[in-house]
C-alpha cells in the first residue's frame, strides 16, 4: 500500500528526489499552513455563531419606560402577569433597579445615575423554545393592552448585524480555503510538468522498454506524495502552536462570543483531515498532469 504512494529505491534512481532541498515541500507546507489557519477560522466562526444564536434565540427582554414610578411599577406587574400566563414562556425574572444602575454605570458613569433619574423597568424572559416571530407578535399585542409602555426585544435581534458579519467572515475563510486549494493544484501541476520535461529522455526509454502511461505516472505521483507528506508535516508542526496560542489569547479575553468559538472533537477531526486531503489532492493532480503530458507527447 505504501509502495503505491512513496518511491522505492529503484524509482528514486529513475526520478531522483530533491527532498527538502527542493522548493515543492516548502510550497506545499506554506499552502497547507495557510489552509489550516483559514479552516480553523471558518470552524471557529461557525461554532461561535451557532452557539451564541442558540443561547439567545430563546431569550428576550421587556422594557417599560415611563417617568412616573408608580405607573411604571403597575405596568411592570401587569406585564409579568401576562408573560407568566403565556404558554411559550418558561421563566420571567424582574431586573432590580440596582442591577439596572450597575448595567448603565459603565456607559453613563456612576455619578450621572442619581436616585432622581427615572430608570426603565426590565424583565428578562426565557422561552421554552426558540422565540419565533409569531410568538413575539402575540406577546407584543398582549403587553400592549396590559402595559402600553412595554416593549419586548428578542436578544437575537440585537446581535443580528454581528451574526451577519460572522457569516460573511466565515464564507470569506471558506473562499480562502478554496483559493489555496487552487493555488496548490497549480503549483503541483507546474512541478509535475517541469519534472516530466526534465526526465523526457528517461520516459522515452521506458516507453521503448514497454512501460505504460500508468506506470510512468505512478513514478511522478509517488515523488509528489513524498513532497506533499513532508510539506504536510511541516505545516502541522507550524500550525499546531499557532492555533494553541490563539486559543489561549482568546480564552484570556473572557468574552462569551469568543469563548463560544472554541473547538470541539469534531472540529479537531475536520482539521486533521486537511493535511490528508492536501496530500491526496497533490497526488491526484500530479497523476492527471503527467498523464495529460504523456498523451500529448506520445
Amino acid at each position: 500500500m505504501l509502495g503505491a504512494l512513496f518511491p522505492t529505491a529503484h524509482d528514486r534512481r529513475l526520478i531522483p528526489q530533491a527532498r527538502l532541498t527542493g522548493p515543492m515541500p516548502w510550497v506545499i507546507a506554506v499552502m497547507l499552513f495557510l489552509t489550516l489557519l483559514a479552516s480553523a477560522a471558518a470552524l471557529a466562526l461557525g461554532s461561535a455563531a451557532d452557539q451564541v444564536n442558540a443561547d439567545l434565540a430563546g431569550r428576550a427582554t421587556v422594557q417599560i419606560v415611563n417617568a412616573d414610578a408608580d405607573i411604571r411599577q403597575r405596568q411592570a406587574d401587569a406585564a409579568q402577569a401576562v408573560l407568566r400566563s403565556d404558554r411559550a414562556v418558561a421563566a420571567v425574572t424582574r431586573v432590580s433597579d440596582a442591577e439596572v444602575r450597575s448595567l448603565l454605570s459603565p456607559w453613563l458613569g456612576s455619578g450621572a445615575l442619581s436616585e432622581d433619574i427615572p430608570l426603565p423597568s426590565l424583565i428578562d424572559v426565557n422561552f421554552r423554545a426558540k422565540a419565533d416571530p409569531a410568538t413575539l407578535r402575540r406577546l407584543r399585542d398582549a403587553l400592549g393592552q396590559a402595559a402600553p409602555d412595554a416593549r419586548i426585544d428578542a436578544h437575537g435581534q440585537w446581535l443580528r448585524p454581528v451574526f451577519d458579519l460572522i457569516g460573511t467572515l466565515r464564507w470569506l475563510a471558506i473562499a480562502l480555503v478554496a483559493l489555496l486549494a487552487l493555488a496548490s493544484i497549480a503549483s503541483v501541476m507546474l512541478s509535475a510538468r517541469s519534472s516530466f520535461a526534465a526526465h523526457a529522455e528517461t520516459i522515452d526509454i521506458m516507453h521503448l522498454l514497454g512501460s505504460t502511461h500508468a506506470q510512468i505516472a505512478r513514478l511522478f505521483q509517488r515523488r509528489i506524495a513524498l513532497d506533499a507528506a513532508l510539506g504536510a508535516l511541516i505545516a502541522c508542526l507550524l500550525a499546531a502552536p499557532v492555533l494553541w496560542l490563539l486559543g489561549q489569547a482568546a480564552a484570556r479575553l473572557d468574552s462569551g462570543l469568543v469563548s463560544a468559538g472554541s473547538f470541539g472533537p469534531l472540529d479537531w477531526l475536520l482539521l486533521a483531515t486537511v493535511p490528508i486531503a492536501g496530500i491526496a489532492l497533490a497526488v491526484v493532480t500530479a497523476r492527471m498532469a503527467v498523464l495529460g503530458a504523456l498523451r500529448k507527447k506520445l
